[in-house]
């Protein structure tokens, strides 16, 4: 399975608009390969390189199984498709862009699409980025990952 962005490709840099410092856009994502009995998708984007660990910017879950790729913006728009996010570690549902302190040098943002073998995740209200990844983990059949770099 393979994750690409007509917005960078892998490895480079973020453009400004996918950032809190530009417009906080979710980039548009597109994938090619799934694994025979995928019934949904999992979105995920985190920063390692955060200075107090792991950062959880986005979680999309419940992306149907003949979705292959994300509008930029998409993540204003769950609705138009089908999509459903969890809280953040901005505090709020929904993409939050990479935001890292200034001259704290370069974040590896990764984005990362699982396949999975359940239509949909048993999550209750208002899931954390960190608990549809626990849950999504359980129904896994392939990864791919899409890293994109930002610095301030």
């Amino acid at each position: 399975m393979q994750l690409i962005s007509k917005g960078f490709a892998d490895g480079t840099t973020i453009p400004r608009r996918f950032t809190c410092y530009g417009q906080d856009l979710s980039p548009p994502l597109g994938w090619t390969g799934a694994p025979a009995g995928t019934r949904s998708f999992v979105l995920l984007c985190d920063d390692p390189d955060a200075p107090a660990g792991i950062w959880h910017h986005w979680a999309a879950y419940d992306i149907a199984a003949d979705c292959m790729e994300l509008a930029e913006g998409a993540a204003w728009h769950p609705g138009r498709q089908g999509l459903k996010q969890a809280t953040n570690d901005f505090r709020r549902p929904g993409y939050g862009g990479p935001c890292p302190p200034h001259r704290h040098g370069a974040h590896r943002d990764h984005f990362r699409l699982l396949a999975l073998s359940i239509d949909h995740l048993p999550l209750g209200n208002d899931p954390s980025c960190q608990g549809v990844e626990r849950e999504a983990r359980r129904h896994l059949l392939a990864e791919a990952v899409l890293v994109g770099v930002y610095e301030r």
